[in-house]
C-alpha cells in the first residue's frame, strides 16, 4: 500500500508551488499599484469652443464668459463650434503614476505613456513648467490676434522688447532689458511684414564682424555695436525678445487655467469668425490644433492623438491638424472624424469655407491613408 504514498505528496508540492506563485503575483500587483514609475500619462483634456463660453468663478459668482471678446469692431453671430483641444497629464515633477496605471494606459487608445523628463525636465519644478505654459499661452493668444487681423488685411506694427540677456553673451553689457529693438544692421524689425526675423538676421551676419543693433531706450534711439558669438555653430547675440503688437482695436481672450501654445490657430479662426459676416464653419462642429505665428504659419504640437479623441468625444466631425503632425495622425483617426492637414491660417480658412459651403473636399489635403 505504501507504493501509492508518493502520489499525494507530489500533488501537495504542486499546490504549494502554485500558491507561492499566486502569492508572489499578488505581492507584485500590490507593489506595482503603489510603486511610482518614471513616466507620466497623457490623456484627452477639457475642450473649449473658442466662439463659445467658459464657466468661470465659483459658487454664486460663477458665470459663463465669452472666450473671445472684441471691443472697437463690429461682431457677427456665430454658431456651431471651433473647438480648441487640451491634453491632461497624470503625474508631476515629483509625483508619478503607478506602474499599474502605466500598463493600463498602454492598452488605452486615447492615452499615451511618455518619459516624465519630456514634460518635466530635470531640475525644473512643476510650478516652473506651469508658469512657462502660462507664458506660452499668453504669447500664443497675442500671435493669434495678430494673425487673424493680418489675414483680414490689417497692418499690425510690432515691437521687439528685450526680456532677457544671456550671461556671457555678446549682448551682455551692451543691450539692456526693456530695450526695444527696431533694426539690425539697418533692416527694420518694426512690423511683421518684414519676413526676416531677428534670429535669421543675426545668423546671416555671422560672427566675423561687429553688427549694429538699433534700439529705443528711455525715449531715445541708440545704435549699439556688438559682435555675435557662435553657439553650437549658430551666430547669436544672446537676447530673448518678446513681441508686442499695436492692434487697431481690442481683442481679449478670456480662457482660464489652460497653458501652452497649441491653441493659436483655433483662436485665430475664432477671431476671424467673430469679426466677419457669415459662419466660417457653416455652423458645423469643428475642432483643431496648431501653434500660430503672426504671419499665419501653423506649427506642430504635442499630444495630437489625445486631442483627436478629445474632439471625437466632444462631438466634432471635422478636425484641422498641422501638416507637420500628419505622420502621428495616420492610423489613429477616430471613427466619424475627418482630419484635414493645414500649414497656414489662409489654408485653414479656405478649407473651412469649402466645407461650410458644402463644396467638394476632394482637393483638400487630409491626414489619412
Amino acid at each position: 500500500m505504501t507504493l501509492f504514498a508518493p502520489a499525494p505528496r507530489r500533488r501537495s508540492r504542486s499546490r504549494t508551488v502554485g500558491w507561492v506563485f499566486v502569492a508572489g503575483a499578488v505581492v507584485l500587483g500590490l507593489v506595482a499599484s503603489v510603486l511610482p514609475s518614471p513616466y507620466v500619462i497623457e490623456m484627452p483634456g477639457p475642450v473649449f469652443n473658442t466662439i463659445g463660453t467658459q464657466r468661470q468663478g465659483t459658487g454664486k459668482d460663477a458665470k459663463d464668459v465669452e472666450l473671445i471678446q472684441v471691443d472697437g469692431h463690429r461682431t457677427y453671430p456665430t454658431s456651431g463650434a471651433l473647438d480648441m483641444l487640451t491634453v491632461s497629464v497624470q503625474g508631476t515633477a515629483t509625483e508619478r503614476p503607478s506602474w499599474t496605471s502605466v500598463v493600463r494606459a498602454l492598452f488605452t487608445k486615447s492615452q499615451a505613456v511618455v518619459p516624465a523628463s519630456a514634460i518635466y525636465p530635470p531640475g525644473i519644478s512643476t510650478d516652473q513648467v506651469n508658469k512657462q505654459d502660462a507664458a506660452d499661452m499668453t504669447n500664443s493668444q497675442q500671435s493669434a490676434v495678430a494673425a487673424a487681423l493680418i489675414h483680414q488685411g490689417y497692418r499690425i506694427p510690432t515691437e521687439l522688447e528685450v526680456g532677457s540677456i544671456q550671461d556671457g553673451s555678446a549682448a551682455e553689457g551692451v543691450v539692456r532689458t526693456g530695450d526695444v529693438v527696431t533694426a539690425f544692421d539697418g533692416k527694420s524689425l518694426r512690423t511683421n511684414a518684414d519676413a526676416t526675423t531677428l534670429r535669421e538676421l543675426v545668423a546671416e551676419h555671422g560672427t566675423s564682424s561687429p553688427a549694429t543693433v538699433t534700439v529705443e531706450r528711455d525715449g531715445a534711439t541708440r545704435e549699439l555695436s556688438l559682435t555675435p558669438r557662435s553657439e553650437q555653430g549658430t551666430a547669436l547675440i544672446g537676447v530673448g525678445v518678446v513681441e508686442h503688437y499695436d492692434f487697431p482695436f481690442d481683442v481679449d481672450i478670456r480662457l482660464q487655467d489652460v497653458g501652452g501654445p497649441s491653441a493659436g490657430m483655433m483662436f485665430a479662426l475664432g477671431i476671424i469668425d467673430e469679426i466677419t459676416p457669415g459662419k466660417l464653419n457653416g455652423g458645423r462642429h469643428v475642432a483643431g490644433t496648431g501653434t500660430i505665428t503672426a504671419d499665419g504659419e501653423v506649427g506642430p504640437i504635442g499630444g495630437i492623438r489625445q486631442k483627436l479623441y478629445g474632439a471625437e468625444a466632444a462631438g466634432a466631425t471635422v478636425f484641422l491638424a498641422p501638416k507637420t503632425n500628419c505622420d502621428e495622425v495616420v492610423g489613429h483617426v477616430p471613427t466619424g472624424l475627418d482630419v484635414y492637414a493645414v500649414s497656414t491660417l489662409d489654408q485653414a480658412v479656405t478649407d473651412l469655407q469649402t466645407i461650410a459651403a458644402g463644396r467638394s473636399t476632394a482637393g483638400l489635403e487630409r491626414c489619412t491613408t
